[in-house]
């Protein structure tokens, strides 16, 4: 079902879905958390999503009021992410998510990357 169509119904599932409905928009919640981050910092803390998704995403949750985007008049221009109470809302849903994930898995991911991976800081100089 398209977007547009579960706007229309008034079920809050549906509409917490479409806000949700894609497989970026819980990462960069949780890579954002209680943090203000800069377009580069995202796309290098999430460096497998394209840089033309992250932007759809973020223009996307910013419609959805889940991220509030900061433009600072400055050269080189600045801008900043960070989430807005509604999406700051979302993190215990996603960590128990997460939980419900690791409690009922089966699969060995030790040999996979770690989600703690995206809330080490970047220590290198971002490009934006």
């Amino acid at each position: 079902m398209v977007k547009n169509e579960l706007m229309k119904y008034s079920c809050p599932l549906g509409k917490a879905m479409s806000a949700l409905g894609s497989k970026w928009k819980p990462i960069i919640v949780l890579v954002i958390k209680d943090r203000k981050l800069r377009f580069g910092e995202l796309a290098v803390r999430i460096n497998v999503i394209s840089r033309k998704v992250l932007t759809d995403q973020l223009r996307e949750m910013q419609t959805d009021g889940l991220i509030i985007r900061e433009e600072f008049k400055e050269l080189p221009p600045r801008v900043e992410y960070s989430l807005t109470e509604k999406g700051l809302a979302l993190l215990p849903i996603l960590y128990l998510l997460e939980e419900w994930e690791a409690k009922f898995t089966t699969e060995d991911y030790s040999s996979e990357k770690s989600c703690e991976l995206l809330d080490k800081k970047v220590t290198k100089e971002v490009k934006v």
